[in-house]
């Protein structure tokens, strides 16, 4: 009878993520989806406070596709980041399509959907990249240093930079052997010794529609720089990524032309990657 009243608990087990793998920078693992996105939001809510604190403004780079999209929505309608300081915020794309702001496959329509028009941040701190205009990359270049000149020299870049990772190592819309990973040796004008910052990537190892990204010299500047990576799909990418960064990869050492994400390496800011389980491979 006592059994009855009183009937047996299981022990509560905690669940531990996977051992984070070596990528170059610091790594965080969480058991799932639902997880690392609180993971990254808090960390870009602390960012943003305390550039806000420090600068007066916050200068946020945000990626398309489907994995960050929850994300986004998360910092819309989650209460525990209702201080994230909008008003003080420029938003600005990593990447774009060439293609109008009415088609699906546009970038700045899903995060200004999201974002842009329900988070309070003035119109004219949301930065779209007018990719169908043949000077898409040099004018934004342009926007970007003229919305940064402002600070002191040394703090005139991005704050937190958010990417993903494609299953060919590719990130922005930096593509294994596309123009755009050059773009550390050109410069926008003949009298300009600055590298170019932006850049139109077309050809045939882009697939297709061309982009307009941002290019290593601009994300490499960066204070934070967040890698969203989710799924099993891109573990076999991960496990040879930790392999070239361990020194381990027994055929020919990948490159940034080979890998691009292995061009993500922060001058002074820092590099964290975000994985759930799914995603993580074995430390190697």
């Amino acid at each position: 009878m006592a059994d009855d009243v009183h009937p047996a608990i299981e022990p509560y087990q905690v669940i531990q993520p996977p051992k984070p793998p070596a990528l170059g920078g610091s790594v965080v693992v969480r058991n799932s989806v639902d997880e690392i996105l609180d993971a990254v939001a808090a960390d870009l809510l602390i960012q943003a406070v305390n550039c806000v604190r420090a600068f007066g403004d916050f200068h946020l780079a945000l990626s398309g596709g489907s994995t960050p999209l929850p994300l986004y929505q998360r910092l819309m309608i989650d209460p525990r980041y209702r201080e994230l300081p909008w008003s003080r915020t420029h938003l600005w794309i990593v990447d774009e399509r060439r293609v109008p702001f009415d088609d699906a496959k546009s970038n700045f329509r899903a995060i200004d959907e999201i974002i842009g028009q329900h988070s309070g941040i003035p119109r004219e701190q949301v930065h779209p990249m007018l990719a169908m205009s043949p000077t898409a990359d040099a004018d934004y270049e342009r926007a970007l240093r003229q919305a940064l000149f402002f600070r002191e020299k040394g703090q005139d870049r991005l704050d937190f930079v958010l990417l993903g990772m494609g299953n060919d190592g590719h990130t922005a819309s930096l593509f294994p052997h596309s123009p755009a990973l050059q773009a550390g040796h050109e410069t926008l004008a003949h009298d300009d010794a600055r590298p170019r910052l932006v850049r139109i990537n077309d050809g045939p190892a882009v697939t297709p529609p061309d982009r307009v990204t941002m290019t290593f010299p601009l994300l490499n500047a960066a204070r934070f720089i967040a890698v969203l990576v989710t799924g099993a799909g891109k573990k076999p990418m991960l496990s040879r990524i930790a392999a070239a960064r361990a020194g381990k990869d027994t055929a020919t050492p990948p490159t940034p032309t080979d890998l691009p994400i292995l061009g993500i390496k922060p001058v002074a800011g820092e590099l964290r990657w975000y994985l759930d389980a799914d995603a993580c491979p074995t430390p190697a």
